[in-house]
């Protein structure tokens, strides 16, 4: 495995596995792997010859008191988990590679960029597309691997690749979860052990929607209603958002009447996690 910390490097050694016609596949990443991000790198490896990783903790779409100075930073670990799923290239740079001094320009998905946790985390979604895009043009992928637990974001990336004609497919692979349900996720480990058992509410809460659902239940309010009573039960543990969108626009919608997106975000002690299903005929 090419482990890269510049763009030049980066761009070179992606360059030279597109070689011989390679389809070459990207997962971005902000490290702290685990079996979700693994779930990726396979699909990846499925779908193409050559697989390239980037490790990046991009500060653009962390808010000022969010959790960028403690996210879990595993490095080496990380890099002997990709090597033995035989990922080929390891992009890995710094902020100041990324986003040189000076630099003023954005991408910004007008709309989209405002919902669901766009409008919990002003500007989070701006500093993803934007890095995003950044590394879509480095890499020159031809296809990238993203998870379905960041939902709105796959929404929002789908969208930045429609609208400015970027040559690559976005192929997004199913939640990986926990024994138990919960979503596994890098911010997991800041949990406590009563934190990691009360926040089972969040998928808990996804599949009473589902039951009433298959049990013929298409008026969105009182899906939400359902629920809300989840969360009554476990007081502890603070709602963010609860809301039933149209999966592309993230638009709310009043009646289930074609595949629909369900996404919660819930505040367990300090942290905050985001969940959801899609609910389909």
């Amino acid at each position: 495995m090419k482990i890269c910390a510049t763009v030049a490097e980066t761009r070179a050694a992606c360059r030279r596995a597109h070689t011989n016609s390679k389809r070459l596949g990207l997962v971005p990443t902000m490290g702290a792997l685990h079996e979700g991000h693994l779930s990726l790198v396979r699909a990846a490896k499925a779908q193409c010859d050559a697989v390239a990783v980037s490790i990046f903790v991009n500060p653009t779409q962390f808010g000022p008191s969010e959790d960028l100075a403690k996210y879990p930073r595993q490095f080496e670990r990380d890099c002997e988990l990709l090597k033995k799923e035989g990922v080929a290239i390891l992009f890995a740079p710094s902020a100041e590679e990324m986003y040189p001094k000076g630099e003023v320009t954005w991408v910004i998905v007008e709309g989209l960029s405002e919902r669901l946790d766009g409008r919990s985390r002003p500007g989070h979604f701006r500093g993803v597309t934007t890095v995003v895009s950044k590394l879509f043009h480095i890499v020159e992928p031809d296809a990238a691997f993203f998870g379905q637990k960041d939902a709105a974001q796959s929404a929002l990336i789908r969208r930045m690749v429609r609208d400015l004609n970027l040559p690559v497919e976005i192929v997004i692979c199913p939640i990986v979860r926990e024994p138990d349900g919960l979503a596994m996720s890098s911010r997991n480990a800041y949990l406590s052990p009563g934190e990691r058992l009360r926040a089972l509410a969040l998928q808990r809460s996804l599949r009473r929607v589902e039951e009433e659902f298959r049990a013929g239940e298409k008026s969105v309010s009182s899906l939400i209603a359902a629920a809300s009573e989840v969360f009554a039960e476990e007081p502890q543990v603070r709602l963010d958002y609860f809301e039933i969108v149209h999966p592309d626009t993230l638009d709310p919608v009043e009646q289930v009447s074609q595949p629909t997106l369900v996404a919660v975000a819930a505040y367990v002690g300090c942290t905050r996690l985001i969940d959801n299903i899609v609910l389909s005929f």
